[in-house]
């Protein structure tokens, strides 16, 4: 007898539970099977057959049916096997009777009912009870297969019989005989393996089997083989399976399902995956869940980054998902309200997708693996093109599924947005394609979506405002009901950017899905609770969102929302306080604007044209009506009301009828209010004689009109005092001369739309008088009193921001003598300016008219403080030429001077008059008016269109309208100045990130975009456009300025500020504008809207503007051409720089121009060589200061010229070894020869950027290691040696230079250097040692000079006891410590032990004399000192140590700005 192996199949916990479970499963399948073959069957016989097969099986208990019967098993199952495997077995013919056991089974199922009977369950018989406790009995074949002796025969004759029915079609009773078959060789306990023949191994047959079967039998054959096989046959199935999968495609979802199921060698999986990976991108989209999940299932710690990436780079989902979506929108489009195939090819699509997800999603929250090799994967994507729908979708699911990841997906989303490498294409790109995954994770989406909107890179804030916005649009109503209820609670934060972001995304919502956020307006609606901490500007935002759910057509159920909007506006309205009043006035004129917009769609504005009805025009007309008459009580309600209506009329198109009603009325209360008869001379108990004063043209006696200022002002001011009125002007409507510059707004606004900008109706405003009084101070100045000055000053404020308005309207007028008119108000503009700051010099607690009405408080000063002028008492003659205000950073046109400057140098107009006492009268006229800009009106943009002006011939015309003469006119230097420097406050305040310009602690949040409010009603883009489209006469005026420099350098023989060079004033103002063209550049260039797609054209419109300067009519040039030759224009200016600000503006102009190319290593040393040239120039002296350059700026060109220099080393030795010397031998008020810009005075600047450079450099040199090749070794040691030797040089100049700001910062950057080597250098001495040790003592001993300077530096903090310094000791002396026994290790490591001896350092001055005072103990072993070397060095300490430390480098660098 052939000896039989019998191999453990792989088990189920228990084999009862296994057995149950397996055959609970049969029985679902085939239980109805057999009750539809009992209704069909009408025969009931038992098989009567004298052969053995018969005979044995009903001795061991069970009966064979004919016919559709089952076959009837009278004992248990197992009693049934032993009875049967014991006759066999003790049959007299054993093994013989085997054979004919088996040939009977084979005669009797070569019927198919007979054979399909077997392959069937058994039925119990009724009077039987099952002893397993199991109610179901398995088939025939499943009970012979499960006997030993009988095995190898029953599974030959059912492979024999399976190929009869492989190509049959399902029996009529639907079931599939190859299928049973199959199945009746799952899960058997055990499995009989013999490999003589004729059987052949049983996973050989099956594979042979799946080799011919039809598609869908291979599936089931395929999945099947887990079930069928032992443990120790899975190797050889997977590679079997393995090698099936690179010939039949078609199996491929199978095969996986079965790999994932096997226990296999990693090897083989790797093999598979790679297979599989290779055929990502053309599989079925069917296919693929199950293809990622065994691609994520073989994923192990060692390849998770290399696996991940290469699925992350071929996965491409958008592809699969787009067409059917495009189809699906098609059909929608052809066939509304039919169903079509795509639709169900869209569902099955997006069903495959949400089931990939599903499978990611599993992965990734399970295996930490994944998740983080996910992550990585993204994060080491550089380039903004690679970046894909699927890395967004991914960090999403890692951010909702796995908490713990959260910080890290949320720094990986800030560096990305702010790389440029997401962006909003690519997010909406994410929630088309992917909006069903999304949508099951929306809360995790709003949680991030809140928390980058937290952060202060507008950016990231502008991202977090997408996400907010697509989650609205892509999902359900719920998660609409969620998005809006967050961006309320972001409104209602107080938060400033918050707020702004939530009302900008609420504004695009109300634009792009109306009809979703009506559902949600009751939310909306919430917020006017909180309208108290709101700005005018967020208050606008608010009621337009509010007017336009309430009043749109479209939706009559929104009454409840114009209700409560009603009530809130007359409440506010009602209210004597301006800060609520405010609020009702912008309310009412939003809503008004909402409610009389233009919605017919011709574009022209001819009456009859709108359909606005007769009652929404009454409508509008009594709300603005009652806005008038709650405001008219108060001139500064009353000047909002109008600039708020002018705005309204400016940003949108009203109906006709509201117009012309407006226009009739503004312009009649104007005239009435403001103009008067130039004939007719105000006559009254005036403190001054009024005169008619700045007309352009010459009136006859009784001709003309004339703007009455001086007496509305009086009178205004006489009834304030109690004065009592004359009966003819208690008859007069009392109108208050605050109102005239906005109420002519309104006004020429009006005529504007209602003319297509024909102003001809009111051009006699740009050329009429103003009565006033003589207004340039005389001798009587002094002697005036306290209110007549103050009347004087209000005076010239009102006529200011009256030309500045009229400049306003007229400016965009194209008629030569319009232009001439424009210019001589400019000029009219800027004189008076001067007359204001001597008037303001004498007046010092003045406070001026509001120009500016909306405003979250009407208290407004002038930006002094009492603490700025006792400082300036105690300083005394520290002041220096004229400062801007240091009290709000974004109003100042400098951002140059904002750190150190501000503490010295404050604003001239805090002075007292004890002050002016204390410096002398000279300084009376020193007052900028920089700190009073929130008094003057704001220029429109439109303005600096003058700019565009040349040369303007003005013709002068005798009586009878003949030529008489001409007159030349052009745009001077003071007016160019005034535009320049207003432009580059607009730019500062609109361009500059709000990061930098952050408002100080304890400032008012509205301070600084006071002044900016019709700026604020542009986006950033359209002012950068604006600039844009000046670039090319500011390159004029640059070039103008360029060369008057130039000539006036060539007239005194190379030397910008030689004798007699210039006139003061004229070279002032030359200079000054040179700066502020630079610094309007600057702001341009800088602007971070550039990085964003949109806006590329326009960078490229900009950078063509500065090419076509250099190389005119070169069109359709690349950008990095572009910004070459942008490049070298702006480099061509340096020659004639003027003063140091305008140096540092140009260095960091092309700066930015460089950032911007792909290649910047090429001009990077032009900017260290113009740099250096700055700082080697002699620089024209301020007289009232110690340096013509401000700290900070000379310490920025510093750190430029040495971060851009090719060696940072060698240029710090140039200084500190040429120049400092050259500095010690020259007298006490002169500078370097070399270094002109290196005085007594700012060696500290120069001493402090060296010394922070020179360990920005070292600590970022790469710490050598052995393996590196020989050459690598002597270039690091001699670049140590170099770096050692400045740092040497640097160390020994305290010793002539020793004030506390430079000991200061020998302690902090010296610890920091002796910490970069003990990182950095000591690996490399450590291998270097031997070959070259005499370089290796020589570095050593010169290090331990240096660092015993530093210790007697820190006995020498210790003696004067200045806290400042002594907070560096302990750290200063724990790393020396660390050093010395760091040299001991590295020569013990090259076994030279004996050139190392430890011993007691004396604590000594920095003049080398022992601190007797001080205890022995003391004396730390800081250093080790040798006859014949010695190695002390500074050094970090333990790992752990070494963080501690930077972190408290890190943390003292601010306060240690002073040493500046």
């Amino acid at each position: 007898m052939a000896l039989v192996k019998m191999v453990s199949k792989r088990r189920l916990p228990t084999s009862e539970d296994k057995e149950n479970l397996t055959e609970d499963a049969s029985k679902a399948r085939k239980q109805p099977l057999s009750k539809k073959t009992k209704k069909s069957h009408v025969h009931n016989e038992v098989e009567e057959n004298n052969s053995v097969f018969v005979k044995l099986l009903k001795t061991s208990g069970i009966t064979l049916r004919t016919g559709e019967n089952q076959n009837q098993l009278a004992v248990d199952q197992i009693i049934f096997q032993r009875k049967l495997f014991q006759t066999l077995r003790k049959h007299p013919s054993y093994p013989k009777i085997i054979e004919e056991f088996v040939s009977g089974l084979e005669s009797y199922i070569e019927d198919q009912n007979s054979f399909r009977n077997c392959l069937l369950s058994c039925e119990h018989l009724q009077d039987e009870e099952a002893s397993m406790g199991t109610s179901y009995c398995k088939s025939l074949i499943k009970l012979l297969l499960g006997i030993d002796i009988l095995q190898p025969a029953i599974i030959k004759i059912l492979f024999e019989k399976l190929p009869e029915f492989i190509f049959k079609n399902v029996n009529s009773d639907g079931l599939s005989m190859p299928r049973l078959i199959i199945n009746q060789l799952k899960w058997l306990d055990r499995v009989v393996d013999s490999k003589s023949p004729p059987l052949q191994d049983l996973t050989t047959k099956i594979m042979q089997l799946i080799s011919i079967a039809p598609v869908y039998l291979q599936h089931d054959f395929v999945t099947s083989l887990p079930e069928i096989l032992g443990d120790s046959q899975h190797a050889d199935v997977g590679k079997e399976l393995s090698d099936l999968l690179t010939e039949n495609t078609l199996l491929t979802v199978p095969i996986l399902d079965v790999l994932s199921s096997l226990q296999l060698e990693p090897k083989l999986l790797t093999k598979v995956r790679q297979l599989v990976m290779g055929k990502l991108s053309s599989v079925m989209l069917d296919d693929l869940p199950m293809i990622i999940k065994f691609i994520l299932h073989s994923i192990t710690a060692t390849d998770a980054l290399e696996v991940i990436s290469e699925l992350r780079e071929k996965l491409d989902l958008q592809h699969c998902i787009l067409p059917s979506l495009l189809q699906a929108s098609q059909s929608k489009v052809k066939n509304k309200g039919q169903k079509s195939s795509s639709g169900n090819q869209e569902n099955s699509g997006q069903d495959c997708v949400i089931l990939l997800f599903d499978v990611i999603k599993s992965a990734v929250r399970y295996e930490k693996i994944i998740s983080e090799a996910w992550i990585k994967a993204i994060e080491n994507t550089t380039s903004v093109s690679e970046h894909k729908v699927l890395d967004l979708a991914m960090l999403f699911i890692i951010y909702s599924t796995n908490t713990q990841t959260k910080k890290c997906i949320e720094r990986v989303l800030r560096n990305k947005i702010r790389s440029g490498c997401f962006q909003e294409q690519l997010l909406q790109s994410t929630f088309y394609i992917h909006y069903l995954v999304l949508k099951d994770i929306c809360p995790s989406i709003l949680s991030l979506a809140q928390s980058l909107l937290h952060s202060l890179d507008q950016s990231i804030i502008l991202f977090g405002s997408f996400l907010y916005k697509y989650a609205f649009n892509f999902f359900d109503t719920y998660c609409q009901q969620e998005v809006i209820g967050a961006l309320v609670t972001h409104i209602c934060s107080g938060n400033e950017a918050e707020v702004d972001t939530a009302l900008d995304v609420l504004l695009d919502l109300v634009v792009l899905n109306p009809s979703a956020m009506r559902l949600n307006a009751v939310f909306v609606k919430g917020i006017l609770d909180y309208l108290d901490n709101m700005s005018p500007q967020q208050i606008r935002k608010l009621f337009y969102i509010l007017s336009t759910l309430a009043f749109s057509k479209q939706h009559e159920a929104s009454s409840h929302i114009q209700d409560d909007m009603h009530l809130v506006i007359r409440k506010q309205l009602s209210s004597t306080m301006f800060k609520y009043k405010l609020t009702g006035i912008i309310g009412a004129v939003t809503m008004a604007g909402i409610i009389a917009a233009d919605r017919s769609r011709s574009s022209s504005l001819t009456p009859g044209r709108g359909d606005l009805s007769s009652e929404q025009c009454t409508q509008v007309t009594s709300l603005l009506q009652l806005v008038h008459s709650c405001s008219e009580q108060s001139p500064q309600a009353s000047a909002l009301y109008y600039d708020e209506f002018a705005n309204l009329i400016q940003g949108r198109k009203l109906a006709p009828q509201v117009l012309e009603w407006a226009g009739q009325t503004i312009f009649n209360d104007f005239q009435d209010a403001f103009v008067v008869d130039i004939c007719v001379v105000p006559e009254g108990d005036y403190p001054f004689p009024v005169k008619a004063l700045y007309g352009l043209e010459d009136y006859d006696s009784c001709d003309g009109i004339a703007i009455n200022l001086l007496p509305l002002l009086f009178s205004r001011d006489f009834v304030k005092d109690g004065g009592r009125l004359t009966s003819q002007e208690s008859d007069q409507k009392l109108v208050s001369p605050l109102c005239l510059a906005p109420y002519f707004r309104l006004l020429r606004l009006c005529v504007d739309r209602q003319h297509n900008g024909n102003l001809e109706e009111i051009d006699g405003l740009l050329d009429c008088p103003i009565f006033l009084t003589d207004l340039e101070p005389g001798e009587r100045l002094e002697s005036m009193s306290v209110k007549e000055r103050s009347f004087i000053c209000s005076l010239i404020f009102l006529t200011l921001n009256w030309f500045r308005e009229v400049v306003n309207a007229f400016c965009r007028q194209t008629l030569p003598e319009m232009k001439v008119k424009v210019l001589t108000r400019l000029k009219h503009i800027v004189e008076l300016q001067q007359l204001l700051e001597k008037h303001l010099a004498v007046t010092p607690d003045y406070v001026p008219p509001l120009a500016n009405f909306d405003l979250e408080t009407s208290e407004v000063t002038p930006h002094t403080s009492t603490a700025v002028s006792a400082k300036i008492r105690i300083q005394g003659n520290l002041g220096g030429r004229k400062r801007k205000a240091d009290g709000n950073k974004t109003s100042s046109p400098d951002p140059l001077s904002k750190e150190d400057n501000s503490e010295c140098d404050p604003a001239p107009s805090d002075r007292s008059q004890l002050e002016k006492e204390f410096r002398g009268k000279e300084e009376k006229t020193s007052v900028s008016l920089q700190n009073y800009h929130a008094f003057f009106r704001e220029l429109d943009l439109e303005v600096f269109s003058i700019l565009h002006c040349g040369l303007v011939a003005k013709f002068i015309l005798d009586t009878e309208m003949h030529t008489e003469a001409t007159e030349v006119v052009q745009l001077q230097p003071p007016e160019l100045l005034f535009l320049l420097e207003d432009l580059a406050q607009k730019l500062e305040n609109m361009l500059t990130p709000s990061v930098t310009r952050r408002v100080p602690f304890l400032k008012s949040k509205g301070n600084r975009n006071i002044g900016f409010s019709h700026l604020h009603q542009r986006s950033a883009s359209e002012i950068a456009h604006s600039v844009v489209q000046l670039l090319s006469p500011m390159c004029n005026h640059l070039e103008n300025i360029h060369n008057y420099f130039q000539c006036l350098t060539a007239k005194n023989h190379d030397v910008v500020d030689g004798p007699g060079s210039t006139t003061g004033q004229e070279y002032d103002i030359m200079s000054s504008c040179y700066q502020r063209l630079l610094q309007i550049l600057h702001g341009l260039f800088a602007w971070n809207g550039f990085f964003q797609p949109e806006n590329t054209n326009l960078l490229y419109s900009a950078l063509e503007v500065l090419a076509n300067r250099l190389k005119p009519g070169e069109p359709d040039q690349a950008l990095e051409e572009l910004l070459s030759q942008s490049f070298h224009y702006l480099q061509n200016f340096h020659l004639s720089i003027p003063s140091f600000q305008c140096a540092l503006y140009l260095i960091r102009l092309l700066m930015v121009i460089l950032e911007k190319s792909t290649a910047p290593t090429q001009n990077k040393g032009k900017i260290a060589s113009l740099a250096r040239q700055f700082l080697f120039r002699v620089w024209p002296s301020e007289e009232k200061e110690k340096s013509g350059i401000p700290n900070d700026q000379l310490q920025a060109l510093l750190s430029i010229y040495l971060e851009h220099t090719d060696s940072v080393l060698k240029a710090i030795e140039e200084i500190a070894g040429v120049g400092v010397p050259e500095l010690i031998s020259s007298p006490k008020e002169a500078s370097s020869s070399t270094f002109p810009t290196l005085t007594r005075h700012t060696f500290v600047i120069f001493f402090h950027v060296m010394m922070a450079e020179l360990e920005k450099t070292v600590k970022g040199l790469q710490a050598g290691t052995a393996a590196d090749s020989e050459q690598i070794h002597e270039e690091k040691l001699l670049y140590w040696n170099m770096a050692v030797r400045d740092f040497s040089i640097l160390i020994n100049l305290i010793k002539v230079f020793d004030s506390r700001p430079v000991l200061h910062v020998c302690l902090k950057y010296g610890r920091l250097f002796v910490e970069a080597f003990l990182k950095q250098c000591m690996p490399l001495l450590d291998f270097s040692f031997r070959k070259h040790r005499e370089d290796v003592l020589s570095l050593l001993e010169t290090f331990q000079l240096n660092t015993r300077l530093l210790h007697h530096l820190c006995g020498h903090s210790k003696i004067h006891q200045d806290t400042k310094l002594t907070k560096h000791v302990p750290l200063l002396k724990k790393t020396l410590e660390l050093l010395v026994c760091r040299v001991k290790a590295m020569l013990i490591l090259n076994n030279c032990r004996e050139a190392f001896w430890l011993g007691n350092l004396k604590n000594r001055d920095l003049q080398g004399e022992e601190i007797i005072s001080q205890n022995s103990q003391e004396s730390t072993a800081d250093e080790s000192e040798d006859d014949t070397s010695s190695q002390v060095s500074k050094s970090k300490g333990t790992e752990d140590g070494e963080e501690d430390e930077a972190s408290d480098g890190e943390k003292e660098q601010e306060s240690d700005d002073d040493s500046d």
